[in-house]
């Protein structure tokens, strides 16, 4: 049999197929036909992927200060669930989470450090918008941000549903912005909103109780509620929803593809390890089941 009808054959038979073959012989030179070499010459003689490689590591511009998503633990290390991407990439390009060179910066240097190249990719709960990506590319998303209401334990009110129904009596704490009273209204129509200057005001309204509930990042009342159970509850209602992605040059498709790639394998299939890991210590989430069939991604 030819090389090439072998490789037809083996193809006619799929996934399982492709394994069954491979583990019996047949089909061992149709799964071998591309060396490692190879595959990494077809990558543009002037993308990332070349040079990150090459480099044998990879460097990722994100924050420290913005628990659960990029901070300092008590050894001083960084963790938090973008990191936790970070790793995620480094995996995917050296067989190994450890080879990654973080560039503290502050959310201004997102796009600029992308822009001059300090960096391979940014990865710092960044907001996908319109305007944002006629500069940058962004990935595919790994988190669907929203704004959630959390109340306290020792609060009158609880539940989104008894937040409803306490109508104007209700004062609900928010960070000051210009779309912070519409954004409050659109859950809870009549409530009081109490603008203040930082989040950690908004939740320290509602620990002192001049708030019912404190407007925040849905991530942000994850993170919270499992870390003090027994001071905070999640509400029951998230809305306003915001993609979170990370952000690499424009022009590398490339480098873009292969980061895609790489996300979809850890969120959909069968290399979510540090993923799934990442969701339960961060947002005391577990993913939904990955069932074989029709894709989600």
């Amino acid at each position: 049999m030819s090389q090439s009808q072998d490789r037809r054959d083996v193809l006619k038979l799929g996934g399982l197929g492709v394994a069954a073959g491979v583990l019996s012989g047949v089909g061992a030179g149709a799964a071998s036909l591309l060396s490692p070499a190879q595959a990494y010459a077809q990558a543009g003689p002037t993308s990332l992927l070349r040079t990150v490689l090459d480099r044998k590591k990879l460097i990722v511009g994100t924050g420290s200060t913005n628990a659960p998503w990029h901070f300092e633990d008590e050894k001083g290390q960084l963790v938090g669930m973008d990191i936790v991407i970070a790793r995620i990439i480094s995996q995917g390009l050296f067989d190994d989470p450890t080879k990654v060179e973080f560039v503290k910066q502050d959310p201004a240097a997102r796009i600029p450090n992308i822009t001059t190249g300090k960096v391979d990719i940014v990865i710092q709960f960044m907001t996908v918008t319109a305007q944002r990506a006629q500069m940058v590319a962004f990935s595919r998303p790994y988190y669907l941000e929203g704004v959630a209401l959390m109340t306290s334990v020792k609060g009158k009110y609880k539940t989104y549903k008894e937040l409803v129904a306490g109508g104007k009596a209700v004062k609900a704490s928010v960070l000051q912005n210009a779309f912070a009273d519409p954004m409050v209204k659109a859950a809870l129509p009549q409530c009081q909103v109490m603008q203040l200057d930082t989040q950690a005001n908004a939740i320290q309204a509602l620990d002192s109780g001049r708030a019912d509930a404190a407007v925040i990042d849905l991530s942000t009342v994850r993170w919270l509620v499992k870390r003090n159970p027994k001071a905070y509850l999640d509400s029951g209602h998230s809305y306003w929803p915001q993609l979170y992605s990370a952000a690499v040059r424009q022009g590398d498709p490339d480098w873009l593809n292969w980061v895609n790639t790489t996300l979809n394998v850890a969120m959909y299939a069968t290399e979510g390890d540090l993923y799934d890991k990442g969701l339960e210590e961060f947002f005391g989430q577990k993913p939904p089941v990955r069932k074989p069939g029709f894709p989600s991604i």
